[in-house]
């Protein structure tokens, strides 16, 4: 029964972490307030992540009673009554992991009520009993030093510079371009910086006082090489192709912009060149979109920024298992159920999402604009589907994607139950290969990545149609020993799980078909490190994003695996900056600051045979701690630019103490400093 309307009431949901100690376990701590007179009763306290509940564990003055990876409903004891003023407290003494940062607690929680409705509640950040420092969001500041190493502003920093004294700022440039590439890359790189500085007018006309800027073409120089010649009237900008030219416009306006934002640092030049080109084909950016959905505005204002960093790839990870992102016309329930989340709902409210209807996805019409806008500053899209597993809310919209005689569970590493398409089954190609045809009509970049990691351990135990065909694989002894794992929980990242287990081997039959299929339609397939399980991928038609360690990497490209470098304790970009409470974001593959990154060798050890199969290095934001974006902003940058650094500068060019007094100069997505 419900003493009153819960929408009259003032309540509010604080959360605690308290480490273990010596002679203490860890807990956490839920208080909900009833600051109102009012009692309540007949509801449920449900929260979300990222932190986990274990509902097997022990859990004082409540009982869990649903839960889904990150998503807990906590049911009070029967009978109960929250009496105006009071709190309810729920201990818990059982988690995925131990708590290390304030992100890791509930971000959302709210009220489900006996009448099947719902009423959010105000949610503080979780605080912790060993720490009372402010807690740390928007992007850490990097001061402009009065005495740069350096008197240009310009990252990466370029392969040649060779310039002479000062010339007074122009009032911004007019872009002078008569081949087709040219007029190309004038009219990319002024919609660019319109995107992210639309007030400072540094493209203009003639008659607002701009300068001029010839854009040249020449032969001979490489596909994302330009030449820079500046003189005390204007500057010509030397490239041979459409991104030749927005790459030397982005350093014209870097220069630019840092002499005018800190003129006692940085100066223009009146005379001398500057040469250039990157050292590595690839410099990416992978971004999670699905457990946490970022808006086609903000997708481009991200390409402009990757631009700004002569960032080249875009790896768009649109489907996993909190979520799917893109439409699909032969399949439209795959956004109608799997594009949502909210109380009710087949995919409950994660990571933070409200019990309203929450989420979104990318209509094909939005995925052409932003990859045509992209390609215009010379960035390739390729979309990732991960699979088989990470696909529980691919198999809420498309059921057939299962066993129909399936029995028992198998947990993933995040929570999920039976998360992985059934690779035994007909229906399983026949879907995804419709959902391919329609993805690469979508992206010309022609690579598809298709993910392949974290499989669980026990994926398929319980079904008898993968149980047959494992038998046909690898007998009957394998086949009986993998039924043995049904309710397996898989408990790390990684593939040490299922590496030569049952699931490995129906894994890599599936592997080899779904990338036949792409080659088939002239397509180059991606996967992370543990599409390499059973070696039946075809290496000259697809390449692995190693995202273990340089060990791993440098093991797989000596296989002959074409290579592209992203650890986690290094590159992934929601681990936290540092060990600190009051930091945001994860922990469970380390920490790395802008230095890290920046000093790290993404082939240290590798043989010459080795390097000859990198493709590159690319930087990874996994979404789960995204939901407040201030602590993107704190997360990314300027990470970020210390990884495109890398990735274009030569190593002998390098220089930290450069590096750090000109990255306060860089734009970030949100423009959310430390506060």
């Amino acid at each position: 029964m419900l003493m009153s309307t819960p929408r009259s009431l003032a309540l509010r949901l604080e959360t605690t972490w308290n480490p273990p100690t010596d002679d203490k376990e860890f807990s956490y701590v839920l208080r909900l307030k009833n600051l109102s007179s009012e009692p309540l009763s007949g509801f449920a306290l449900c929260v979300s992540g990222p932190g986990r509940v274990d509902p097997a564990g022990i859990v004082e003055g409540a009982t869990v009673t649903k839960r889904l990876s990150n998503f807990t409903e906590f049911q009070p004891p029967e009978g109960f009554i929250l009496a105006g003023g009071e709190t309810w407290t729920i201990t818990v003494h059982a988690l995925s992991w131990p708590f290390r940062h304030w992100t890791d607690g509930a971000t959302s929680a709210y009220l489900a009520l006996c009448d099947g409705t719902a009423v959010s509640l105000a949610t503080e950040p979780t605080r912790t009993s060993s720490s009372n420092a402010p807690l740390k969001r928007g992007a850490e500041i990097y001061p402009v030093p009065a005495n740069p190493p350096v008197p240009l502003a310009i990252i990466p920093w370029p392969n040649r510079v060779a310039v002479s004294s000062r010339r007074p700022l122009p009032a911004g440039f007019a872009l002078k371009a008569t081949t087709p590439e040219a007029q190309a890359a004038a009219a990319s790189f002024t919609a660019l910086v319109e995107h992210l500085f639309a007030a400072e007018g540094l493209v203009r006309a003639e008659t607002e006082g701009a300068a001029t800027v010839v854009l040249r073409q020449t032969e001979g120089l490489g596909p994302e090489a330009y030449r820079l010649e500046f003189a005390s009237e204007s500057v010509t900008v030397e490239a041979s192709t459409q991104t030749g030219f927005v790459y030397g416009l982005v350093t014209i306006g870097q220069i630019w912009r840092g002499a005018r934002l800190h003129p006692q640092a940085f100066h223009f030049p009146a005379g001398g060149e500057i040469v250039d080109e990157p050292s590595m084909s690839w410099r990416g950016l992978h971004l999670d979109v699905s457990r946490q959905f970022y808006g086609t505005a903000e997708i481009k204002k991200l390409m402009a920024v990757l631009a700004w960093n002569k960032l080249n790839r875009f790896h768009w990870h649109l489907s996993d298992d909190e979520s799917w992102r893109v439409e699909i016309d032969a399949y439209p329930a795959l956004t109608e159920i799997g594009a949502w989340r909210g109380h009710g709902l087949p995919l409950p409210p994660l990571l933070g999402s409200s019990p309203a209807r929450t989420g979104g996805y990318y209509t094909k019409a939005a995925v052409r604009e932003i990859v045509a806008y992209a390609k215009g500053f010379g960035i390739e899209i390729l979309p990732e589907i991960d699979m088989p597993g990470h696909c529980y809310a691919m198999q809420q919209a498309i059921p057939e994607l299962r066993d129909p005689n399936e029995v028992g569970s198998y947990y993933s590493v995040q929570g999920f139950p039976d998360n992985c398409v059934n690779p035994a089954r007909e229906k399983t190609y026949e879907v995804i290969e419709t959902i391919l045809s329609e993805l690469i009509e979508l992206f010309p970049f022609k690579t598809i990545h298709i993910g392949a990691d974290e499989v669980p351990l026990g994926a398929w135990s319980g079904s008898p149609e993968a149980l047959a065909r494992l038998r046909e694989l690898a007998g009957d002894e394998l086949a009986d020993a993998h039924a043995t794992r049904l309710n397996v929980i898989t408990n790390t990242h990684g593939a040490d799980d299922i590496h030569g287990s049952g699931a490995a081997i129906l894994q890599a039959e599936f592997l080899e078909r779904i990338q036949a299929f792409l080659a088939s339609k002239g397509c180059i397939t991606g996967g992370w490190e543990e599409a390499a399980h059973g070696d039946r991928i075809d290496k000259d038609k697809s390449y692995l994003c190693s995202w273990r360690n340089v060990e791993v990497a440098a093991e797989l490209a000596g296989r002959g695996y074409e290579i592209v470098v992203c650890p986690g304790q290094v590159y992934y970009l929601d681990m936290a900056i540092r060990p600190d409470w009051d930091e945001p974001g994860g922990s469970w593959a380390g920490y790395s600051d802008a230095e890290k990154i920046y000093t790290f060798d993404p082939v240290g050890g590798w043989t010459d045979a080795q390097k000859e199969k990198l493709r590159g290095i690319q930087a990874c934001i996994w979404s789960e701690p995204m939901t407040d974006r201030a602590v993107f902003d704190r997360l990314v940058f300027p990470r970020l630019s210390a990884l495109a650094e890398t990735g274009w500068t030569k190593p002998s060019a390098k220089s930290w103490e450069r590096f750090k007094a000109l990255a306060g100069t860089m734009p970030l997505l949100y423009g959310l400093h430390q506060f």
